[in-house]
């Protein structure tokens, strides 16, 4: 789902509307009506996504290659296995001195939750055409939900605050970061037996363009500096 909180997959720069706020402020900042229904149906329909792309069985995006190799060894589904290894990460986060916020503990929560309920009610089809449907719209639908719940502003995905940390730790890039990372996970998928295929490549490619073009819709705007502050930044 950066220098700053938000930033986008494969992005550089934090979009116009985004600012950098510590989770007290990002209550504090107001709008709630609004961005917390955005939030949660933004990662309802990422566990959605994650779900079509499974049933789509050509290729998951590069963390869902790691999942889905990590179940074929442990009593475990794919959504148990999201859950998993977002707190997994969220523990990475503590000598980074990264800061989670309520779309942060949601995202660990909720993307599982949603994926494993809709792979309960979604089989593979056997046709080519539409496993290959099931695949570009898991794309698309994950651009939008990533722009939804990124444009709520309350905090970053765990993997996102992973890259975001060692990013600042390290001074390098971004998207070197991003690259290693998601190159890591991937080799560990494969060898644990994941899925890895042209889903793949098609998630690695269009995922960030996708959301930059929808996140502009979406983004809440909000002061930079709410009232009160927030200490935790």
């Amino acid at each position: 789902m950066s220098t700053t909180p938000l930033d986008l997959p494969g992005t550089v720069h934090a979009p116009r509307g985004l600012v950098d706020l510590g989770p007290i402020a990002q209550l504090r900042a107001g709008k709630l009506a609004r961005r917390l229904p955005q939030l949660y149906l933004g990662l309802v329909l990422y566990g959605v996504s994650l779900a079509l792309m499974v049933r789509g069985a050509l290729g998951l995006a590069p963390w869902d290659v790691l999942h889905s190799g990590f179940i074929r060894h442990v009593p475990m589904t794919l959504g148990q296995a999201v859950v998993l290894f977002s707190f997994v990460v969220l523990v990475l986060w503590i000598p980074l001195r990264e800061m989670p916020g309520l779309g942060t503990i949601s995202n660990a929560v909720v993307v599982g939750l949603s994926a494993d309920a809709t792979l309960a009610v979604l089989d593979r089809p056997d046709a080519l055409t539409a496993r290959i449907a099931l695949m570009v719209g898991g794309v698309a639908l994950c651009g939008f939900a990533s722009a939804l719940y990124i444009g709520a502003q309350l905090g970053r995905g765990p993997r996102d605050g992973l890259m975001t940390g060692l990013a600042r730790r390290t001074g390098l890039s971004l998207r070197l970061v991003r690259t290693g990372l998601e190159v890591g996970v991937v080799v560990i998928g494969l060898l644990l037996g994941g899925v890895l295929g042209i889903g793949t490549v098609a998630y690695a490619l269009a995922i960030g363009p996708l959301t930059q073009l929808m996140l502009p819709w979406f983004t809440v705007e909000l002061p930079s500096s709410p009232v009160g502050g927030d200490p935790a930044r």
